[in-house]
């Protein structure tokens, strides 16, 4: 097992069953495009590798795994890093060829091996299917591995995610201080383990802690239920359908009212501006929804990161199922 490896598949396990949004856009793409590589374009892109890198961040072994979009980028970084081979291991980062190429250049897809089985693979692979999940492959679609273990860096691995979690939970950013060596009777000039400190001899909380949770507790609410409200709605509302054209008529027969002419202007003309149209591709008006749609993604993600809605993604899936299967029953009526 490789040892880094394995702190990916940790993160990894914890994110099965994510799926893409209508639009293409992931939270992994977003990320990317905010702390990698700035640039809004990644928010719908084929998101297989930028997970990877989403989930070293979070595991804290960025140095070790390296941060890419691109496939034959990332398996060339590792071959840089004496660290590219062909042999399977749990925790490996897997290189896929679907046409069965053998050089890098060939790369089409990258996973994490969870297991391997004689000449099978079971992976777990972003964009796989538009969703993270777990696969099982033939090792003859493999062009190579990349060792993470295996590339040399200055310093130690971080901790885990599941202690980087750990750690947020019970020592949360608007905790209170860590108090004092004289407020707890130990020598000024003794060192102080300041986990034991805060974990068995808490700072007194202020007098006014519990009106400050009710407040935060309320806002807490309030930005909830006002989220998935929007979602929601957001969910309802139709992506125009596909059609050869939009066609928008000018203001014409539908808005006449009886009145003179001028004396330049005849019927024939009216009716002549009346028939010309403007037309609008379709793909203008998906764009604009693409657009919006990530736009609104973008913002949910972070909420989501922020007060941990775990249940998002499952409401907003039902949501979409519904809406389908009831346009899939109204077009079938």
């Amino acid at each position: 097992m490789d040892s880094i490896g394995q702190k990916l598949l940790e993160v990894a396990k914890g994110q099965l069953g994510y799926h893409e949004k209508a639009s293409g856009y992931t939270k992994f793409g977003d990320w990317y495009g905010k702390h990698v590589d700035k640039d809004s374009s990644y928010t719908d892109a084929p998101w297989c590798d930028m997970f990877l890198a989403w989930a070293a961040n979070k595991a804290g072994v960025e140095d070790w795994t390296g941060q890419f979009a691109s496939t034959p980028d990332h398996a060339n970084w590792f071959k840089k890093h004496d660290a590219w081979g062909h042999k399977a291991e749990p925790g490996a980062i897997v290189f896929f060829s679907w046409s069965g190429g053998k050089s890098i250049g060939d790369i089409e897809h990258v996973g994490i091996v969870e297991r391997v089985d004689g000449h099978t693979l079971h992976t777990i692979e972003a964009n796989h299917n538009n969703a993270l999940l777990r696969a099982t492959r033939d090792i003859s679609q493999v062009v190579g591995f990349g060792y993470p273990s295996k590339v040399k860096v200055k310093s130690a691995p971080a901790q885990t995610a599941q202690q980087t979690a750990q750690n947020e939970k019970y020592a949360p950013k608007h905790a209170a201080p860590t108090p004092a060596v004289k407020e707890i009777g130990q020598d000024p000039v003794a060192k102080v383990d300041t986990h034991t400190i805060a974990s068995h001899d808490p700072a007194p909380a202020p007098t006014s802690l519990p009106d400050q949770q009710a407040a935060l507790t309320g806002l807490l609410a309030v930005v909830l239920f006002g989220t998935v409200a929007l979602a929601v709605g957001k969910s309802k509302v139709k992506v125009p359908v596909s059609a050869p054209n939009v066609r928008v008529r000018k203001r014409g027969k539908h808005h006449r009212t009886p009145v003179e002419l001028p004396a330049e202007v005849s019927v024939a003309d009216l009716d002549a501006a009346d028939a010309g149209t403007m037309v609008m591709p379709v793909l203008s008006a998906e764009a604009a929804a693409k657009a919006e749609d990530k736009e609104f993604w973008g913002k949910i993600s972070e909420l989501e990161e922020d007060v941990e809605l775990a249940f998002w993604n499952t409401l907003h899936a039902a949501v979409a199922q519904n809406s389908s299967e009831a346009e899939s029953e109204s077009v079938l009526s």
